[in-house]
């Protein structure tokens, strides 16, 4: 089974087809994370400023264990990004995203090995809004 790195920090990578998405230097988003056997697990309502994730609050019973146990590892959509831009390049079985209009992220859908049963991960990105 291959390991899933943490994305390293940097700018996230281009987007959608045909439409180039800059992180917005602050903005929030909803989160639904599943598949594999993996910390990040539920739905989270998340803040970013600066490339940072300044607040990530637990929908629901697993997410709000997460957050109280492991807060610095709720992603930023730049950190998901990454996470996807790497899947790519180290060829792994599934590494697939839908994108918004502008070219945000609204799905990504990671399966590093297809023979392996607990390394995949769907994230689903929803209520994404950009702050002044």
């Amino acid at each position: 089974m291959r390991r899933r790195p943490t994305p390293p920090p940097g700018p996230a990578p281009a987007c959608g087809p045909g439409v180039a998405w800059t992180e917005p230097e602050a903005y929030s988003y909803t989160l639904q994370s599943s598949g594999g056997e993996r910390a990040l697990l539920g739905s989270y309502r998340v803040t970013v400023r600066d490339g940072r994730v300044t607040d990530a609050r637990g929908l629901d019973d697993s997410a709000r264990d997460m957050v109280k146990r492991l807060p610095g590892q709720v992603p930023t959509l730049g950190g998901l990004l990454r996470e996807l831009e790497r899947a790519r390049q180290e060829d792994a079985d599934e590494a697939a995203a839908e994108f918004a209009a502008d070219g945000h992220p609204v799905r990504i859908s990671l399966d590093w090995d297809a023979n392996a049963v607990d390394d995949e991960a769907l994230y689903v990105i929803s209520d994404y809004a950009p702050r002044a």
